[in-house]
């Protein structure tokens, strides 16, 4: 079959010429319409559940809201995980789906459930959040306002201005309102007006409730005609809402206007931004729709604002300050230089090693031509460009097949002294080593089959990068078969000089004598072998290990805790002097620096106002002048912000902590969560284990998620008080109710609309004791201070309630810095187990990064090992003799040893990066050794003796296999060493296929000769 087509690329160059033609062209229209990202997308698919209920503290959220909506979810097909967040007037449930569920059905389903649930009264149907994932969040941009212009005329001109036009933005899938004061129409009502007139705050609330409407009248019918009939009162304006009529007494109206004063206000306030220590702005956040290109929505957001610009009302200012395109230029810039220095590399290797351009030639053009069968199959299947995707790719790999076929044509013309056509020669010559090398590609396909069965974010992040290299390989087969043969018969010259080049001359003249004294003494190179063994298998448990090298993604987060029941004024207050201390030390290396407390518009992040999550993008690296690195810069952030009293912070990454948020809800490298029914006794033991993980070496910024500690005025109505003032208990909770904000309608002004609120005058709004003067109606028209029947005491509530699983749980999070997650967390296990005894009903469970670490290594080692016996099956099926399969198959061990020790060396720990570059090494390692094997028996099929067939293939086969070894390693030189933006993911596994090359190479060359010898004398 291989013969078969082999005959027939060459003898049909033309027609494969063409073919190639139009693979390049197909190839390139797919490249150029490829989606393209930074990292892929490992968020789960997963469905927010938001719901508001503002009369509702965390307690009785979480009673009402969250454990409700918890049960009604259960059972959903493909359930994964339910966590919910109860806030102060909000609750979020988070309900995560097997990777196979479509996200539109799994929002369809849960929905359908949301159905059936009976919540308070007065409490708005819960909705669901955008789809997005945690990837999603592609574009920040700040609106500002000049002197004069107020916070709520900024945040009129974002909603009703910048976003209508953002949202409709192809690709787009929320645009966000973050900080600003929103507008509201207020109605302060003066209890004494009311008294005074004998009315009720609920007789103001029903009249503008009553007044601000439209109706239909129906249709009347005149002279063969129709028309239809509308009234309208629709409140327009301030002074229409204070003419309200409340009552009119002997003809005289009595207006709202008369018991309260209608002013502008704003809403009250749950989030709050501020930037570059300037004071208060609006943060806008463009959310890109779940399978967009993130490269062309972020730059369609970009080119939109720009339009918007044009649009703004004097004064109010727009401008962008974090786009994703940044990050993902500059990841691709590390990528294309990888590929392009890479090739370099591999095509110098090539010409040093023939000597002819020709035959260089050849084997370079399998590299862009196998890219392009990659990107097609892409395209296909969905597969983004990324750094993982891309970044991985070996050329060396790539061009093995070439390699081998054109050094043999090469060699069999110069030895050729017939009048044979060339193509003939070169069938031959290639169809002699096409059979070892098909076999060597079918090893590496199965190398890569572990990696496709990697689950969760693992598996998300892995899966596309074995896939192109599967696609990669594929096109690199089927070149092999009908391109480079054909090529090889067209354009390689008929007679070449047998002459091998001066690098190859002086590599034999080195190598020959060692060859013959490895021959004659076998020990000689096995004892050291078998030494490398015995130090790679002491090295392996002094690894470490962790899930993935942190990406340095080109801005910073500093997630900052206050104490709770801080107002958002002072939080304000504290983000901008925050943002001003860190634009003065840090002046060379912070671009934009802006804070976002408390919560956004749409909460796709739950946060109360004690919580500010601080953003730094940052400038060029070159220009750095108080660090060298991210990791530096990072902890001088960190030991900054430590000077800021009564304040926790945490350091991470933009898009690493909405991925860890949205995986695992945990934002640091390690969360330890701690599970139970108390919430008292949930904080103790948080805390006791806070402070051992503070005693952990490498352990940074170590905290105890805030749950507590929430000052709450409550009012407790007094049943039997009310019942001697002839009080209903509704009476009382529309006074609660107006110390904040009472909505009875809607003002319209053109296409905008503002609510309109009633609350009480600011007198009765500063503290307890003013508020329990607060008059109450009763039927009877007498009227008694709120202190006579309700009791107002403060007491301390939880700030949030966390639950997974419909469990109680606190979070103990920290980062690991120099040292590997693994042992930390080993370390960490053990003195939790040693000191902490947990109550009945409480328990331990680690998150973060090393869940999926732990997940990835145990899926590992069952997949890989069922590798390994099926590239052992190949190889006996390839020799049909158990001695040389496992020849070949040693060389799988001592790649593994070189992998281990040059990660030792370069002080890096193993990770899942490590494990694919492990991985890639095995398929590597046996194709040198498959060559030399073949040619060994096909010199014996010849007649002469094994120790001497031995020495003739290793010298025949020196070439060929420098030539593999060489490409393959130098392939993976400018990922072990690039500095640039995302190369940290792929230095481990560069790092293990360099050192792993290295050593199996040297088995291949001296060791698999001694053992022939070896065996050879023995038998």
């Amino acid at each position: 079959m291989l013969t078969a087509i082999l005959g027939w690329s060459i003898r049909r160059r033309i027609v494969v010429l063409f073919l190639t033609i139009g693979l390049i062209v197909t190839g390139v229209l797919s490249f150029r319409a490829l989606p393209v990202d930074a990292f892929p997308d490992t968020t789960p698919v997963q469905v927010q559940i938001n719901t508001v209920a503002p009369a509702l503290g965390p307690l009785e959220i979480e009673r009402q809201i969250s454990a409700p909506i918890e049960q009604a979810i259960s059972g959903l097909p493909g359930l994964v995980e339910v966590r919910s967040v109860s806030r102060f007037g909000f609750s979020q449930v988070t309900v995560v789906f097997d990777e196979g569920i479509d996200i539109y059905l799994g929002r369809q389903v849960v929905s359908e459930r949301l159905q059936s649930i009976a919540l308070p009264a007065g409490i708005a149907r819960p909705s669901l959040g955008p789809v997005a994932t945690g990837l999603g969040e592609v574009f920040h941009y700040v609106v500002t306002g000049d002197e004069g212009v107020s916070l709520v005329d900024v945040r009129t001109a974002h909603d009703w201005i910048v976003v209508p036009q953002m949202r409709t933005v192809p690709g787009v899938a929320e645009v966000n309102s973050w900080g600003g004061e929103e507008r509201q129409l207020q109605i302060v009502v003066d209890p004494v007006a009311l008294q005074a007139r004998d009315l009720s705050l609920r007789d103001v609330v029903s009249a503008v409730e009553r007044d601000g409407r439209n109706v239909g009248g129906g249709t009347m019918y005149d002279a063969g005609g129709s028309f239809l009939v509308l009234g309208s009162a629709l409140l327009t304006s301030a002074d229409q809402v204070g003419d309200i009529v409340l009552r009119a007494e002997r003809g005289v109206p009595i207006r709202v206007k008369d018991v309260a004063k209608v002013v502008e206000g704003h809403e009250i306030r749950r989030g709050a931004v501020t930037a570059n220590g300037e004071g208060e702005v609006v943060l806008g956040l463009g959310f890109m729709l779940l399978g967009e290109n993130s490269h062309d929505v972020t730059r369609r957001l970009a080119l939109r604002l720009e339009e918007v610009k044009k649009s703004l009302p004097r004064g109010v200012h727009v401008r962008p300050v974090y786009a994703r395109t940044e990050i993902v230029d500059r990841v691709l810039a590390t990528v294309r230089t990888n590929l392009i220095e890479a090739a370099l590399l591999v095509i110098a290797v090539l010409f040093a090693f023939l000597g002819n351009l020709r035959a260089g030639a050849i084997v370079a053009i399998a590299i862009p031509l196998s890219m392009l069968v990659a990107s097609t199959l892409m395209l296909r299947l969905g597969i983004s460009a990324t750094l993982m995707s891309l970044g991985a790719i070996d050329f060396g790999l790539v061009v093995d097949s070439a390699v081998i076929q054109v050094e043999n044509s090469m060699r069999r013309l110069a030895h050729d002294t017939s009048d044979r056509p060339k193509a003939e020669i070169v069938e031959e010559a290639v169809a002699e080593v096409r059979k070892p090398t098909m076999f060597g590609e079918l090893i590496i396909f199965i190398v890569y089959l572990p990696l496709l069965l990697l689950e969760g974010t693992e598996g998300k992040m892995f899966r596309p990068m074995a896939l192109t290299m599967l696609f990669a390989l594929f096109g690199s087969m089927l070149l092999s078969l009908t391109v480079v043969p054909a090529l090889a018969s067209w354009l390689l010259p008929r007679r070449p000089k047998e002459r091998d080049t001066i690098l190859v001359r002086l590599l034999k003249a080195g190598y020959i004598p060692i060859l013959t004294q490895s021959i004659r003494r076998p020990w000689a190179p096995l004892i050291p072998a078998l030494a490398i063994l015995g130090g790679g298998a002491y090295l392996i448990p002094h690894l470490g290990a962790e899930f993935l090298p942190r990406l340095q993604e080109g801005a910073l987060v500093a997630n900052t805790v206050r104490l709770s029941g801080i107002s958002i004024e002072e939080s304000v207050r504290y983000g901008s002097e925050l943002e001003k201390v860190l634009l003065a030390k840090f002046p060379d290396e912070i671009e934009e620096i802006w804070s976002r407390t408390g919560s956004a518009e749409v909460t796709t992040d739950p946060m109360g106002v004690e919580l500010t999550d601080v953003f730094i993008t940052l400038k060029p690296r070159e220009r750095w002048k108080r660090a060298k690195t991210q990791d530096e810069l990072s902890r001088a952030v960190s030991e900054k912000l430590a000077g800021f009293p009564g304040m926790r912070a945490t350091m991470t990454q933009p898009i690493e902590m909405r991925v860890n948020e949205m995986v695992s809800g945990v934002r640091a490298d390690v969360g330890i969560k701690v599970y139970g029914d108390d919430l008292e006794l949930l904080k103790a033991n948080a805390r006791a284990i806070e402070e051992i993980v503070k005693a952990i070496p490498g352990a940074a910024d170590v905290s105890t998620e805030q749950v507590t500690g929430q000052p709450v005025l409550s009012i407790d109505v007094n049943r039997a008080a009310i019942a001697r003032h002839g009080i209903a208990a509704a009476d009382v909770l529309d006074v609660v109710e107006a110390l904040g904000a009472i909505e009875v309608g809607t003002l319209q002004e053109g296409e905008r609309r503002f609510p309109i609120a009633l609350r009480l005058d600011d007198r009765y709004r500063t503290d307890p004791e003013a508020a329990g003067k607060v008059l109450v109606a009763g039927a009877t028209g007498e009227r008694v201070p709120l202190s006579e029947v309700a009791q107002l005491t403060i007491t301390e509530s939880p700030a949030s309630v966390q639950r997974d699983w419909a469990k109680r749980r606190i979070v103990v999070q920290a980062n690991v810095r120099g040292r590997d997650v693994g042992s930390f967390v080993e370390e960490t296990r053990a003195a939790i187990d040693k000191k902490i005894a947990l109550p009945a009903g409480s328990y331990v469970r680690f998150g973060g990064q090393f869940e999926h670490l732990e997940r990835a290594r145990t899926r590992l080692l069952i997949v890989v090992p069922i590798a390994l016996t099926l590239i052992v099956g190949l190889l006996y099926l390839t020799y049909g003799r158990a001695r040389d399969a496992a020849r070949v198959f040693l060389g799988v061990p001592f790649a593994a040893v070189g992998g281990v020790a040059a990660l030792v060396a370069r002080g890096i720990p193993f990770s899942v990066s490590a494990a694919v570059g492990f991985v890639a090494l095995f398929g590597v390692s046996v194709l040198g050794d498959m060559v030399l094997v073949s040619t060994v028996r096909q010199l014996e099929a010849e007649g002469l003796p094994t120790i001497e067939a031995v020495r003739q293939a290793a010298v025949q086969r020196l070439r060929p296999v420098l030539m593999t070894a060489m490409v393959a390693a130098l392939g993976f030189v400018p990922m072990a060493l690039n500095t640039g933006m995302g190369a940290e993911v792929q230095r481990p596994l560069a790092t293990v296929v360099i050192g792993g090359v290295c050593t199996s190479t040297l088995l291949t060359l001296f060791v698999l000769p001694a053992l022939y010898s070896l065996f050879a004398r023995r038998g």
